[in-house]
């Protein structure tokens, strides 16, 4: 039952790239921005910008997923007022949360990044004073997907290569994690998305507690928006095996090896 739960949790988050074209419907866009004024913190605010038509105008060719711009009847920006690590680890904690709400109203999102905009041309766009949206969520209903085209699959690094035992490069082992009964947990969180793909997160598993890391390089940009959606789905998974912490984020000397330079976010108590 504990993996057919996190199975399920990890399957139901696609992103949808392709929206029929349709509004939509008044009743369940009002409880959308619901969930947009409930998620929203000091440091950050959820805005829904309903004329999808305008915002997808006026930034075709210059925001997107990869270079480009999705079109949808609908957007979500997350307007970071202070760009502290905490508002952006955060409001894309909520920004994941979000997308969980809107899949059981059977309502389709995709990541946008709009970073790259000039931010003159963002405060026009979205109409804010202070502070500046660097993602939008495109939101809308599905577009039917053809049944004979297969949907691209991603590859993913094996637990070993995302778990180590005490200390960053120490190798875990299976055995270990499953006399521990956390092998389902880290088997099922190397499903959850980041930017890219680049599955950035690195654990540290401790006599007590879990330490989350970020991998990144010269060539691989540092991203807090990856630690926001991986700590959302940690403890979620976590909860389906009866862990109930929240993560609590640390300030730490970033490590370093031959390879990679590694940004401590933060401690988990099992």
């Amino acid at each position: 039952m504990i993996k057919l739960l996190m199975n399920n949790f990890l399957r139901d988050r696609k992103s949808i790239r392709d929206f029929k074209n349709r509004k939509i419907d008044a009743k369940v866009l009002e409880q959308v921005k619901e969930y947009c004024n409930e998620i929203g913190e000091e440091g950050y605010k959820f805005t829904l910008f309903e004329d999808g038509n305008k915002i997808f105008k006026s930034l075709r060719g210059m925001g997107g997923y990869s270079g480009v711009m999705i079109k949808s009847p609908h957007y979500i920006g997350v307007n970071i007022k202070e760009s502290k690590k905490e508002n952006i680890i955060y409001s894309a904690y909520n920004m994941e949360y979000l997308i969980t709400e809107l899949t059981k109203l059977n309502i389709g999102s995709c990541w946008i990044s709009v970073k790259d905009v000039d931010l003159n041309l963002k405060k026009d766009i979205f109409n804010i004073e202070e502070g500046d949206i660097d993602y939008l969520l495109a939101i809308g209903y599905p577009a039917a997907r053809n049944p004979f085209v297969s949907e691209p699959t991603s590859s993913r690094l094996s637990v070993e290569d995302i778990v180590y035992n005490g200390e960053i490069g120490k190798t875990i082992t299976i055995d270990q994690l499953e006399h521990r009964g956390l092998e389902d947990l880290f088997y099922y969180i190397r499903f959850a998305p980041s930017s890219y793909n680049r599955q950035p997160w690195r654990f540290v598993l401790m006599d007590d507690k879990v330490i989350l890391l970020l991998a990144y390089s010269e060539e691989e940009e540092l991203s807090f928006v990856d630690a926001g959606i991986i700590m959302y789905y940690f403890e979620n998974l976590a909860r389906t095996i009866g862990i109930t912490s929240k993560w609590t984020l640390v300030d730490r000397q970033d490590y370093e090896d031959e390879e990679w330079t590694y940004r401590y976010i933060g401690e988990f108590k099992l």
